[in-house]
């Protein structure tokens, strides 16, 4: 180790000004006073200097030597290689989550560095260029490379990882989608509003419901969530089945809808909500309404699961907080065969 350290360049040459010894950095070209007047202790403190900057260098050097054994590839890869692998896995709208995330600004300077290059700093500096989006997909890329071995430890302890803040998010209210449906003059927009409140599905689904999911004879409509492929059934009663049979017979229930990008549907709703003042509430503030709706009359968390699916955030959030519940009395329940 002494020999290899001996035949690299030292960063720090010495050199002396008015009777005092200085360190010159050959790399920044900075000068920095040692504070010494004798040469021996002066020529200790540069070689401390020198050595402390080849040993991290010359063991990154072991570290490629013993990792290109088992994987050439390994010392080429970059955190672009980390996307590209992780977004191959991934179909569908998911996929192209990743596709986006990859051209945020943030992540620019990450994407050619090579992994075994990377320090906390870097990923630190990325965090705080970038916003909670950014955090996440960092996090998951780490996490990614890890466990395909190609990080030899965590770059980042999971105890200094920023804390992931989202946005403060809200359940619609009745009074303000009534006031939304009431305005909407576009008749597809308005059935698609009117249904969201009814099922609480995500708005990727419910505008790609078709006439063919509806089981009228079991008053279900049965769908595959887009995003966890889990299946869907909920129960449908009289208003609703009104609504139902207002829309198609055949094919998608909003053939306009259904083949529009989910940000073009969530600014529509967006103009709608700015115009009537109504502010905080998004598409998905309808998948919590339903939660939370369903959590207020007494309804199990094992049915709402059942209904927007088990790894639902909006039935755990509202099952979670404290919602005015009012609980029927026992007599009531055991009357309408309610367990």
């Amino acid at each position: 180790m002494i020999a290899s350290m001996q035949c690299m360049k030292p960063k720090f040459r010495l050199f002396v000004r008015a009777g005092v010894y200085y360190a010159f950095d050959r790399v920044t070209g900075k000068r920095e006073s040692l504070h010494c007047h004798d040469k021996t202790a002066a020529l200790r403190l540069i070689q401390a200097r020198n050595e402390s900057h080849f040993l991290p260098a010359l063991n990154l050097e072991l570290a490629r030597t013993y990792l290109m054994a088992s994987d050439r590839e390994l010392v080429k890869r970059t955190w672009g290689d980390v996307f590209e692998a992780i977004t191959d896995t991934k179909s569908g709208e998911t996929k192209v989550r990743w596709e986006r995330a990859k051209m945020d600004k943030a992540f620019s300077s990450l994407l050619n560095r090579k992994l075994l290059e990377t320090t906390a700093e870097h990923f630190l500096d990325v965090l705080t260029e970038g916003t909670v989006a950014t955090n996440v997909f960092l996090r998951r890329l780490h996490n990614f490379a890890l466990d395909l071995d190609w990080l030899p430890k965590a770059i980042l302890p999971k105890k200094r990882w920023p804390t992931v803040r989202y946005g403060e998010k809200r359940a619609i209210t009745f009074e303000e989608h009534q006031r939304i449906v009431t305005r909407e003059r576009n008749a597809e927009l308005r059935s698609f509003y009117e249904l969201c409140w009814h099922l609480g599905g995500s708005q990727s689904d419910m505008a790609r419901l078709k006439a063919e999911d509806i089981d009228w004879k079991n008053e279900v409509v049965a769908y595959s969530r887009r995003k966890t492929a889990a299946a869907v059934l909920v129960r449908f009663g009289s208003q609703m089945a009104e609504l139902l049979k207002s829309l198609p017979k055949t094919g998608p229930l909003f053939p306009r809808l259904a083949e529009m990008h989910e940000k073009h549907r969530a600014k529509e709703f967006k103009r709608r909500c700015v115009s009537l003042k109504i502010f905080g509430v998004t598409l998905h503030s309808y998948r919590y309404a339903w939660a939370e709706r369903a959590k207020v009359v007494g309804m199990s968390e094992r049915f709402a699961m059942e209904m927007l699916g088990h790894n639902s955030k909006a039935v755990h959030r509202a099952y979670a907080k404290a919602a005015q519940l009012k609980i029927p009395s026992l007599e009531t329940l055991e009357a309408s065969g309610t367990s």
